[in-house]
Parts: structure tokens; sequence; C-alpha cells
């Protein structure tokens, strides 16, 4: 019996272990499926990431079209002003007007009002800020070339000695105003509104332009002007760049960007020549207009404007008188000056939750009909 249960209580044999082989392949099939798990959940991963960028440049476009359409609303808004205020005082365009009056960061449901609760949700997300600045306040650098026949381009003597001026009175080198002039010249032979009349052709106005060879002229247009020298067409390329802001300046030789940043609030270019507004421009612009002003005396003329606008080249040419400036003899009919204006410079910005539009929009006013439309828009970057 003792022996029996001895050999009872005896400890089973323990299982064979596998080989190491085995062991090995165990080993590498866990961690290909380790492997696979984790390529998974990378491609899933990349998968939904590319959705989610899909789905947010989806919704990118979706608030810029609104941003696009709420600015095209706010421009045709302006034009509306333009129409209505030249309907008030068809014959003069001063800074006291309501066109002059800026407006600050507002939200657009304060201009629409809110007709229903989605409407206002909507335009709570929505803010609007702009103003009207007047481009005939400027000089125009399109001034520089006249038009006296169609076929003939000829270098304005009268608006180069002003441009070069107005280069003087800031600091800048006036020598400047003749490459300018001859750049100028050389990419309207390239654009298609080379041979546009000026507006004060289309006006009817005594101030028109000059036929070469007559009286009126005195030699102020010349078709040669500057091209035998440094300006002549070996310097200038093929098909120079086309001229269509005050940045367009970088591209003539002798220009820098500080001297542009510093020319900008002064020049612009316009499609047509067209006169500066005695009622807009700067004291810097009227020195430059008026020979032999200085800019003090200039100052004090925009001072004294700020009371009262000008009505006309009459009351222009009094106050000239007035303040001394005016040289005897000096007619300022042949000056090209007025205080009426034609073209205007939109700033508009539209931001709709994290979509802005910065744009600047040049619009034209017919001076007879009244009617606005849109010459060219510009982003701001």
């Amino acid at each position: 019996m003792r022996a029996r249960f001895a050999s009872s209580r005896r400890p089973a044999t323990r299982p064979a272990r596998p080989p190491a082989s085995a062991r090995r392949q165990r080993g590498a099939a866990i961690i290909s499926a380790l492997l696979v798990v984790t390529l998974s959940a990378i491609l899933v991963a990349g998968v939904l990431w590319r959705q989610q960028v899909q789905i947010r440049r989806i919704q990118n476009q979706r608030l810029m079209s609104q941003a696009l359409w709420v600015s095209r609303g706010a421009v045709d808004w302006t034009r509306l002003i333009l129409r209505s205020e030249a309907d008030t005082a068809p014959t003069v365009t001063y800074l006291g007007g309501i066109w002059a009056v800026p407006i600050a960061k507002t939200r657009l449901s304060d201009f629409l009002g809110k007709v229903s609760e989605a409407d206002a949700a909507e335009g709570a997300q929505t803010y609007l800020s702009g103003s009207i600045e007047d481009a005939q306040a400027r000089f125009n650098l399109r001034n520089l070339i006249s038009v006296p026949a169609p076929g003939l381009l000829q270098i304005d003597q009268t608006e180069a000695a002003i441009f070069a001026r107005l280069l003087a009175l800031l600091g800048l080198d006036g020598g400047l105003a003749k490459t300018v002039a001859i750049r100028m010249r050389a990419s309207l032979l390239q654009s298609a509104t080379r041979f546009q009349t000026p507006l004060s052709n289309r006006l009817g106005s005594a101030a028109r332009a000059p036929q070469p060879g007559s009286a009126a002229a005195g030699n102020n247009a010349t078709d040669q002007a500057g091209l035998q020298d440094e300006g002549s067409s070996s310097s200038i390329d093929a098909e120079p760049l086309q001229f269509t802001s005050a940045d367009s300046l970088l591209n003539v030789p002798g220009f820098t960007p500080e001297m542009v940043a510093r020319l900008r609030p002064f020049v612009t270019v316009l499609p047509t020549q067209t006169p500066v507004n005695m009622n807009t421009a700067p004291a810097e612009v009227i020195a430059a207009m008026v020979p032999g002003m200085s800019l003090s005396s200039a100052q004090s003329l925009v001072s004294r404007r700020q009371s009262a606008f000008f009505r006309n080249t009459s009351d222009v040419q009094l106050a000239l008188q007035g303040a001394g400036a005016l040289a005897p003899g000096l007619d300022i009919s042949q000056l090209p000056m007025d205080v009426t204006t034609s073209y205007f410079l939109v700033h508009g910005r539209v931001q709709y939750e994290r979509a802005e539009v910065d744009r600047t929009t040049l619009i034209y006013r017919d001076p007879l009909t009244h009617t606005t439309r849109v010459v060219r828009v510009r982003d701001q970057l």
C-alpha cells in the first residue's frame, strides 16, 4: 500500500519545449502583426488628415467667396454714393462731400439691419471698413505724354516740369522726370489706351491739348525730348512694362523702393490725361503745379481751403493771387488743374470670420451722365 501511494504522488511529466526555430517564427509573426497594425493606423490617420484639410479648404473657399461678394456689394454701394454726390454737386468735388467720410470697422448687420435671426447671426460675423480717395488729387504720370493727334505720342514739357518740381519738393532727383517720361512714352506704344483723348477734351473745355507747331503749343510738347541722349531706344527694353500704379516706377532706372514709397501718396497712373483737383490735392502737388510757389504757401492755401472750397478755377486764381504765389502774367488756365473729379480710388476691407479681403478699386464717374464703372481692381497682399 505504501508503495502504491508513493507511486501515485510521483510528479507528472512536463510537456516538451518547442524548438528555437518555432519560437523565432512565433515572434516574427507577432512583430509582423504589430507592423501591419501600425502601418494601417498611419494610413488611416493620413486619410483622415487629408480629408480634414480638404474640408478646411472648402470652408475657406466658401468664406472667401462670401467675403468677395460682400466686397463687390460695397463697391456697388460706393458707386451709388458717387453718383448721388454728382447729382447734387455736378461741377465741384471737395473734401466736405459725403464721399470723403471714411467708414470705420463696422458690422455689416449695422448697415443692413436685422431682418431675421439667421441674417443677424451671419451679419454679426462680417465686418466692413473703407474709404474713398480722390485719384485726381495726385499727379497723374499719364499726363507726361500728350496725344495731339491720333498715332502721335509726345512728351509734354509742362507736365514734365511739374513732375520734376514735385520730385525736388520731396527731396528726390528732379532729373528723373525725363527718364520717367521716356519710359512712359515707350510703354504707351504697346498700350491699348495710348490714343485716348484727354478728359478735358471730352468735356469740351478750353484747356485742349496743343497741336504741334501751333502758337498755343508754346513748345510744351515734343516728340524727341530727351530721346537722343541717355533715353535712346538702345537703353529701353523692346517691350517695357506698362505703368499701372506708382509701384511701376520700380521698373525705371534710378528709383529705389524707398523713393517709390515716398512718392506713392502723391502720384498715380490713370487711363487718360486728367487735371489735378485743387480742392483735394495735397500741398506738395499744389506747389509743384504752380511755378514759383513755395511749399509753405501751398500749405497755407490748403488750410484756407478747409473753410471754403473752390467752386471754379477763378476761385483758385484769386486764392493764389491773395497768397502772393501767382507769378505776374501767369494764366492758370494753361495749367492742368480743375475743381472736379472723375476718377476715385475705393479702399475697402471685408472680414468674414477668418477670411479677409483688402481691395482697392479704381472707379470712373462720367462727368456728363454721372454713371460709374469699374476701371481696375487690385487686391492688397
